[in-house]
């Protein structure tokens, strides 16, 4: 099963303990300290489209890019009962295509970390810097070694009634994949449960890798900050936020 096809349905439910407020508030402190105050941006990996919402809310014109369906169908419900809008696209960021530039491209929840390929990351790059303005901002999150070592070979659960599942995390240091084995229980009209199972892979990347992807892709990259604070990653940071900006253009 696809990443994210089965969890689509519980995401929202099993993610509730994300302060997506102060997720969303500190994204929208680095637009506006670079000077995005309005116009289109574009998320990569929006989801379910909570952070995509949000922004629409503020009165940026939205676009959402998500590689899963059953992801968007999430989103579109919510579109739907806010009235907001917003493009989905239903598109692999390694690929995708839009109409014309956008203001700003952000990306965060670690969307980036599902990129396991260097030079599939060189791709997005690319494709990011063709799709910005001139001088666009590029904004998106990664969760580091720093994270996943502490949590391999941890096993983490969690039962309520409208669903239950078991994560379990392995982390290969050599190859710095993390691989989640997702296992759901989702609870059927006849009191029986269906299991489900998905298996999700991150890499970590270390900061001296994002900046050599960024330059050959053509970008600028401007800074790094560990996540919520503007004070630069340290070894311990667990996630960090990188910014980089459209170059070449005129």
């Amino acid at each position: 099963m696809n990443a994210y096809s089965g969890f689509a349905d519980f995401y929202d439910l099993f993610m509730d303990n994300i302060d997506y407020d102060v997720w969303c508030r500190y994204l929208q402190d680095l637009l506006t300290e670079y000077g995005i105050k309005n116009g289109i941006l574009l998320e990569l990996g929006c989801g379910t489209g909570t952070v995509t919402e949000y922004f629409a809310g503020q009165g940026y014109d939205m676009i959402g890019v998500d590689n899963s369906y059953e992801m968007l169908e999430q989103a579109l419900e919510k579109r739907i009962a806010s009235g907001h809008d917003i493009l989905y696209l239903n598109q692999d960021m390694r690929e995708f295509e839009l109409y014309g530039t956008v203001a700003a491209v952000y990306s965060i929840c670690d969307s980036m970390n599902y990129i396991t390929e260097y030079s599939d990351l060189g791709k997005v790059f690319s494709l990011v810097n063709n799709y910005l303005d001139p001088k666009g901002l590029f904004i998106f999150d990664l969760n580091t070694e720093a994270k996943f070592l502490p949590i391999c070979d941890q096993t983490i659960a969690e039962n309520r009634n409208e669903g239950s599942f078991i994560w379990e995390n392995t982390y290969d240091p050599a190859s710095r994949i993390n691989e989640y084995a997702l296992t759901l229980f989702a609870p059927c009209d006849d009191g029986r449960y269906e299991k489900m199972e998905e298996f999700h892979y991150e890499r970590a990347y270390s900061l001296e890798e994002i900046q050599s992807a960024l330059k050959e892709a053509g970008m600028e990259y401007v800074t790094a900050y560990e996540a919520f604070t503007h004070n630069p990653p340290t070894k311990n940071s667990e996630r960090i936020y990188v910014i980089a900006r459209e170059c070449g253009k005129e």
